[in-house]
Parts: structure tokens; sequence; C-alpha cells
């Protein structure tokens, strides 16, 4: 079997057989398929599609390309939530600890930050000491200790993934349905969690821009999800606007220990409690998902959430004080630039794309997977849609130390901002709710 064969055949819309699949995948982790060829069999996938039966195929191989955890030794129910990526989504490090304090074994695999959208793994390592990057062994070892652990992808598990993706990535081929459902999926499927709840972006900010595209890929996880008889449910929620008010991994870490202290509730917390009361009704721990939902409210309003991330923190080697004294523990910048209102009128839109561009300008995001970040840098919104504002007033801040693209952050920042006479009507976060 040549490889040159199987991207001929998928570049002319053919369907790929369960081999051929298969010795693109396993040739292609092992060395023997060179980078070249399969930034042409990704482009052949983004122009041409993939049939159902060729996307369970692919998360299949993708899957087995290494280890798939077994976590009965826990002897608890377990779950794990993914969201699609977006502006301002801290969901992930709310949803663990809470999750997690109820006796869920939550084995969370998340990733970094690149270009606009933020990423957790970066978020977290904004806490000095902590430790983003684990084995097999350290992960099981987490859950064990903790119920939850919180770590970038191993080497152990769908390892091909990560090859993929960071070609992917340079190929333009990022945003393909069966490409993001086949990586998504597969990292799920391997980390061991029998009940999954997908987050699934819609809007400028996501990268399924429509409702359809959005509706489309939900589907498609659910349907892989079925056969590798895993139980998961998916809501479709907005990204037009960013998530809770900041946008950068400092900023937006300090934003979720202060809703998991209580003290904060707003989009965020609202979309990271309907997620976890998911979780909670999935993994057996409520009835209804009212009781699964005040079940999560009463994890953050009692304490045992925030506890259990100060546990987590521990456990993976970060700073605990970070839970009292976030602004002495987190790096703060040392310089910022206020963004004003243009006109005076009601806040209509806040582009999400448009805040996370601004975002990485500052240093808080990266361009290209190497680039470094700035863990302190990044954008506060202190007016969000349906605010009434005068002409002027602050809107935003933007947090930075280098200033060589804070003149362009700024002017991106304030595009970002759509001011009208009328009111706006209010937005629904969740879009859809799929089973």
């Amino acid at each position: 079997m040549r490889v040159y064969d199987i991207i001929y055949k998928k570049r002319n819309g053919g369907s790929l057989s369960k081999k051929e699949i298969e010795h693109m995948v396993f040739n292609y982790n092992n060395g023997a398929v060179p980078d070249y060829q399969a930034s042409a069999f990704l482009m052949a996938v983004f122009l041409k599609g993939m049939d159902d039966e060729e996307i369970f195929n692919l998360t299949e191989a993708m899957i087995n390309s290494g280890d798939v955890l077994d976590l009965s030794r826990f002897d608890l129910p377990s779950a794990d939530k993914h969201s699609t990526g977006g502006v301002g989504d801290a969901t992930s490090i709310i949803v663990a600890p809470v999750a997690a304090s109820l006796g869920i074994c939550v084995p969370m695999m998340v990733g970094r930050g690149l270009g606009h959208t933020g990423g957790t793994l970066d978020k977290l390592e904004s806490i000095p000491g902590f430790r983003g990057n684990s084995d097999k062994s350290e992960f099981l070892g987490y859950l064990e200790y903790a119920g939850a652990a919180i770590i970038g992808q191993t080497a152990e598990i769908a390892p091909v993934d990560k090859k993929m993706y960071a070609l992917r990535d340079a190929a333009a081929c990022v945003e393909s349905i069966p490409l993001i459902c086949a990586s998504i999926m597969s990292k799920k499927i391997a980390a061991g969690a029998k009940n999954l709840v997908l987050d699934v972006k819609t809007g400028s900010g996501a990268f399924m821009k429509n409702i359809g595209d959005s509706i489309e890929l939900a589907k498609k996880m659910i349907a892989i999800g079925k056969k590798f008889n895993r139980n998961v449910s998916a809501l479709i929620t907005d990204m037009n606007e960013p998530l809770g008010s900041c946008a950068g991994n400092a900023l937006e870490l300090k934003q979720a220990i202060e809703i998991l202290k209580g003290n904060l509730k707003n989009d965020l917390y609202e979309l990271s409690a309907v997620l976890c009361a998911y979780m909670i009704l999935k993994s057996g721990k409520a009835a209804t998902l009212k009781e699964a939902r005040a079940a999560a409210d009463r994890q953050i309003d009692c304490g045992k959430a925030l506890e259990k991330f100060r546990q987590i923190i521990k456990m993976q080697g970060g700073d605990p004080k970070v839970i009292d004294f976030p602004d002495k523990i987190l790096p703060q910048a040392q310089k910022s630039v206020l963004v004003k209102a243009l006109k005076t009128g009601y806040i209509s839109s806040i582009d999400a794309r448009s805040v996370g561009i601004a975002s990485m300008m500052t240093g808080a995001g990266r361009e290209k997977k190497e680039d470094p970040i700035d863990y302190s840098a990044g954008a506060v919104l202190y007016k969000k849609t349906g605010d009434y504002v005068k002409e002027g007033e602050t809107v935003a801040e933007l947090f930075y130390n280098c200033a060589a693209k804070i003149e362009e952050a700024l002017t991106v920042m304030n595009g970002a901002y759509a001011i009208s006479e009328q009111e706006p009507a209010k937005n629904e976060l969740i879009k859809e709710i799929l089973n």
C-alpha cells in the first residue's frame, strides 16, 4: 500500500478504507510518512471531507496510536468536559474542581492557546511552579490523589494527534469538521472518561462561525462517542462575545478563582455551572438536571470546590497561596492603556475574535506554537453588551509589558466594540443542547 495512492484517492473525493486510514496514521506516527505527505493528506481531507465511517476509523486509529486509560481502578464515576475553543473561556478551571469535589473522577487533558483563542494549560501555568506536562503514570497518580487532573497532552495518549494538530495549524487545515472531530474524540476517549460534555462554540471567536456547522460537529462527536460506548452531551454556546470579563492567562485565572470563591456570578459562571450540571447528572450524582445544577452551585457556595482546586494546584506543583493572594502570586503587567467608548449609546456587540487578537498583541497569546507568551498580559472588559456608555468612558483596559504592538492592539480593541442608539436584545448564551 502506497501513501501516494491514499492521498490521490482522497484528493479525488474517494472514501478511504479502514486499512488505508490506519496505514496513513500509524506510519505518520512512527516517522515513516514525512510531513509533506501528511500535509497533503490533511489538505485532501480538508477539501473533500470524510463520511461518518471514515471519521470513526480515523478517530479509532488515532486512539490506537497510544495507550487507553482504564479508570476502573478508582471505583468512581468518571466525566470530562471539552470546549472547542474561544476567548475568555476558563470553564475547565471551574468545572474540574466542582465535579471532583462531588466524587467524580475528572481526567482532563487540555491545550495551549493559539492565535486569538486562549489555552487552559497556559492559564494554569501562570501559577508559579504549576506542572502542566505529565506522563501517564503521573496523570494516574494525580487522579488517585485528588480525583482530578488538568494536564497537557501526554506522549502516551493519542500521540499522533499532537503531531497532526501542529501540522494542521501550519498547513491551514484547522477548521475541518472531520479533523476536529477525530482530534477531540481520540484524546477524550483515550483518557478514559465514560461521560463527556462538549462545549461546542459558535460565532466570530470560534472555529465554527455559524450554528449549522457547530451542530454538525456536535452530532458527529456524539455519534463517535456512542460507538465507543461513551455517554456524550453537547451544548452549542455563543462565542460572538468573550466569556466573562477577561482575556489573558493570569487575568482569567484570577477571575476563575473569584468565581470558585463565590464572589462573582457572570456569564462565565453560568456556563460553567451548566456544563458541570451535565457532568454531575451523567455521573449519577443527581437524579435531575435541576438537582445537578443545585449541587454545582452548592459546591461553590460552601467552598468545597475552591479547596479541591487548591489541592489540584498543590498536587501539580503550583503555589496554593494563589487562592488566597492572587495579586501577590500571579504575574502582574507593568503597563496598561485604557480603551474609551468612541460614542454615546448602548454596546450592541463585542467581537470576540477582535478581543482575542488584541489580547494576543499585548503578549498574552502566540501566533506560532513556539512563540513565548506573557502570562500577565491581556484585556479586561469593564463594559459588556447591553451596557450604556458615554463617549470617552472607559470600556476596557489592555495590560502589557512590551509596547511593540500596543497601538495596533488598541485600534483592534476599539473596533471590537459596536455602539448603537437602541438597547440590544438579550443574547442567548446556550443556543442548543444535544444528547
